[in-house]
């Protein structure tokens, strides 16, 4: 189910004031200014915010990465506003972030998610990942991460 009125874009400089607010009430560790703002640069077409009456509601930060050998799509953050949650945001970013890596010819997704983040691994779960391996030590405070993919079928 998508809520009705929503609206995905491309993140501009301009959002990063409402990404950081999401940021800080989804995170421990949210991202610095200067990461945001790097990363709408490096990653213009691949970075998107979930509006709802004109109010930014979620945003996704995803790559490409060409390995050499493969191109894979890199969900780097993805956060909804607590109060807005439950309501298909989340799907409807990642599938939009999902066809952006496809364009640019990226064969799978993948993404970190902390160990302990079960709502998000099942959330993730439900739209076609699986988890790959685990990263030690992985966040900040040392919590590990699990590195979960989606591979397209094309």
């Amino acid at each position: 189910m998508q809520e009705r009125g929503l609206r995905i874009r491309k993140m501009a400089l301009a959002d990063i004031t409402a990404v950081q607010g999401i940021e800080r009430n989804s995170f421990p560790d949210p991202w610095a200014r200067e990461t945001l703002e790097e990363a709408i640069t490096t990653f213009s077409d691949t970075v998107f915010i979930a509006e709802l009456e004109g109010t930014i509601c979620g945003y996704i930060i995803c790559g490409v990465e060409d390995t050499g050998e493969e191109r894979y799509g890199h969900i780097c953050s993805l956060a909804v506003s607590p109060d807005m949650r439950n309501r298909g945001i989340g799907k409807t970013l990642v599938r939009r972030a999902e066809q952006a890596a496809m364009i640019q010819k990226a064969t799978a997704m993948q993404l970190e998610v902390r160990v302990s983040n079960t709502s998000a691994i099942q959330f993730y779960t439900k739209l076609g990942y699986e988890p790959v391996f685990q990263i030690c030590g992985y966040y900040a405070d040392t919590e590990d991460a699990i590195v979960m993919m989606r591979w397209f079928r094309f």
